[in-house]
């Protein structure tokens, strides 16, 4: 279902006053975070957040994450909230840390997915705060992208993947962190990252001391934790350094696209003359990497290529996020 007006491109002085005016219609609205741009409603209008769902194609059993003006809202959504998770919220927000709580008996919103938990996160975006301010409230605000396509991380990347299925898009210009929040269950004193993200566990015990476990795998329903995810439109495939040499040479004619963090692998592309457009270097420090990688797979997507191979990251602690996304949006090349 679309909506019946274009989606509106806000980029005027009066822009959050307009924000604020769609958000309490009960309208859905694209708004930039430190992240990626998320896809608002008021988490209160059932109404409004189902319109979410539509909008993006995205099951309503999958939970979403509130976002709200400061951690005094917390007990709004939440009960039983522990010592750790107020002390993570001291410490993290606002920024790129979500705390999975246990929601309130009457809480009765489509937003938790059916579940008896919440995900709430204070974002550090000044723009979207200013909104939550003014409405005082909770948005409910996912990824602004069709389901399980890639993150938007500019108004562009929203407009091409949702325009005339929302109402607007606030223009924010590019997302400083790049990647989707680090998701942390604190519904119990047992810490788990049940997403890696921008805050890994060693982060979060430098400043807090607190030991978060970082399970290899578990059965919680959370945002982005589903096989597929994060896709780019050209099927993706993630191969070793390794590799790179038999992918050379047995590679077909067509028009694939390279994108690598290795000086390494980049010689050999050029020593194999592919053209320099068909490469694109990302760098090799984590952070940097996290921050571009979703920039890189738009601007590779929209030339078009027949597929695209990744140089896998390394492992580690560091890169845990970029190859968990990664992960989700390709598939393993087998040499």
């Amino acid at each position: 279902m679309t909506s019946l007006q274009p989606t509106q491109l806000l980029n005027t002085e009066e822009r959050i006053n307009q924000v604020v005016a769609l958000l309490k219609a009960g309208e859905c609205v694209a708004l930039p975070t430190e992240t990626v741009y998320g896809l608002a409603a008021d988490a209160t209008n059932s109404d409004a957040v189902a319109k979410i769902f539509t909008a993006k194609g995205r099951p309503t059993n999958h939970p979403l994450i509130v976002h709200i003006p400061n951690q005094s809202h917390v007990h709004r959504w939440a009960k039983n909230v522990n010592k750790a998770a107020i002390t993570l919220a001291d410490a993290f927000w606002p920024g790129p840390l979500t705390l999975i709580l246990n929601a309130k008996d009457d809480l009765n919103s489509p937003v938790t997915g059916g579940l008896p938990t919440i995900g709430l996160r204070v974002p550090a975006h000044p723009e979207f705060l200013a909104v939550l301010k003014r409405l005082n409230t909770g948005l409910a605000a996912p990824s602004a992208n069709r389901y399980k396509q890639l993150s938007p991380i500019n108004a562009a990347h929203v407009m091409r993947d949702l325009n005339d299925r929302i109402s607007a898009v606030l223009q924010g210009g590019e997302c400083n962190v790049g990647i989707e929040s680090t998701i942390v269950d604190a519904s119990s004193e047992q810490l788990r990252i049940l997403r890696p993200g921008p805050i890994s566990a060693a982060d979060i015990l430098q400043k807090t001391g607190l030991h978060v476990s970082t399970p290899h795998s578990h059965n919680e329903v959370v945002p982005g934790n589903v096989k597929a995810h994060y896709q780019p439109h050209a099927p993706a495939m993630l191969a070793n350094t390794e590799d790179f040499a038999k992918i050379l040479s047995e590679r077909s004619q067509g028009k694939s696209h390279y994108l690598t963090y290795s000086t390494q692998v980049q010689q050999q592309l050029l020593a194999s003359d592919i053209p320099s457009e068909r490469i694109t270097k990302l760098s090799s420090c984590p952070i940097e990497y996290a921050k571009n990688m979703y920039k890189a797979l738009h601007l590779i997507d929209e030339k078009t290529p027949l597929n695209i191979y990744i140089e896998k990251p390394p492992i580690g602690s560091e890169w845990a996020a970029v190859n968990d996304r990664l992960s989700r949006g390709t598939t393993v090349f087998v040499g």
